[in-house]
């Protein structure tokens, strides 16, 4: 087995910057039926927890609210609340004076839907403890280098020549039976190169800016997402915080064409505070700073929620590809990609070998 990183380490480009992972283990409550989102997420939700249990992987099951402050907004909670009892997801409206009771600078007009099964993990951690993983059972991991061509042998039935460049300028070439072709940002690219013209694919790039937050106070202990919007390519600037307890904010959307762009647009921080401060009116927005950008690589400019045909929703996109022997495709691992990363690899597993 081989990797190959372009950066100096695992988890330092995408996985570090990319919002839509930010160390939320979720849910699984907003991927509609029938799709890899969901199925995965929930899959994926019960062996992350396991393993966090089994190694000692810090986590937290700090539970997540989505707050109406509208009876429009309230449909949607509804509508939420409905998929995720349908498909066995622990879900339950709380009353407005306990939620005062428990988050009292939390604000919510209307209704507060509860999530207990999300929670947050140390992401970092968890990639090491991966990288080890895969390097005690053989594994090579090659850093500072980049996958620059890949050359199928008899359409892979002979396998793959693969060839690399590193950041000193060595080129190298390997032959591997099977190639998995994760790498996020630049998978459709990669897919691109390999997979002949009629079935090329365009990437979409969405950058989300995150803020932090220099103040003791407010400071809550549960998650906070508004109600998820028709259409929307996010969630929302909501919530987080990291394990010490620190919270931030993020992301919003900016489509981009530049996938390396990772500058933090200081434009948009006027509409994000805006936005915070609907759910948490005590926030000093002086305290709110920029902080940092990511990228998540996306197959469209439709909804993250899937809400019905018209929506323009993407899916993962895993498969053996037709024609390619032993060439497995994940495009579009953005949310919820870190919660689905074990379920992913055991599917890539079954595609291959079985």
């Amino acid at each position: 087995m081989a990797q190959w990183e372009l950066r100096q380490a695992v988890g330092t480009r995408r996985s570090r910057h990319d919002l839509a992972q930010k160390q939320v283990i979720h849910a699984g409550i907003y991927y509609g039926p029938n799709s890899l989102k969901t199925d995965l997420c929930l899959e994926g939700k019960r062996m992350m927890y396991d393993l966090c249990k089994k190694e000692r992987i810090p986590h937290w099951n700090c539970k997540k609210w989505i707050l109406a402050q509208n009876s429009k907004q309230h449909e949607q909670l509804e509508k939420t609340h409905r998929f995720a009892k349908s498909i066995g997801v622990p879900i339950h409206f709380i009353s407005l004076d306990q939620a005062r009771q428990r988050e009292p600078e939390v604000r919510a007009k209307n209704a507060v839907l509860e999530s207990p099964t999300t929670g947050i993990i140390d992401s970092h951690t968890y990639m090491t403890y991966l990288e080890s993983d895969f390097r005690s059972k053989g594994g090579d991991l090659a850093c500072h280098t980049k996958v620059v061509a890949i050359e199928p042998l008899s359409a892979g039935a002979l396998g793959y020549n693969i060839h690399t460049r590193s950041s000193s300028g060595q080129t190298a070439t390997i032959t591997s039976e099977t190639l998995v072709n994760s790498a996020g940002l630049a998978a459709v690219p990669l897919s691109n190169s390999v997979l002949p013209p009629e079935r090329h694919m365009k990437p979409y790039y969405a950058k989300g800016s995150y803020y932090s937050y220099a103040a003791t106070h407010p400071r809550p202990k549960t998650l906070i997402y508004p109600a998820p919007t028709t259409g929307a390519a996010g969630l929302g600037t909501h919530l987080t915080m990291d394990m010490t307890g620190a919270i931030r904010f993020g992301p919003d959307v900016e489509w981009v064409d530049d996938p390396t762009d990772l500058s933090v647009n200081e434009e948009r921080l006027s509409a994000a505070l805006d936005e915070i401060e609907a759910y948490l009116p005590s926030i000093h927005r002086a305290k709110v700073m920029l902080d940092y950008a990511g990228i998540r690589p996306k197959l469209g400019k439709g909804s993250a929620v899937a809400q019905g045909s018209g929506d323009g929703f993407s899916d993962f996109y895993i498969k053996k590809e037709v024609g390619f022997e032993g060439f497995v495709n994940l495009l579009g691992i953005e949310s919820p990609g870190l919660t689905s990363s074990l379920a992913i690899a055991d599917m890539v597993d079954r595609l291959l070998y079985t």
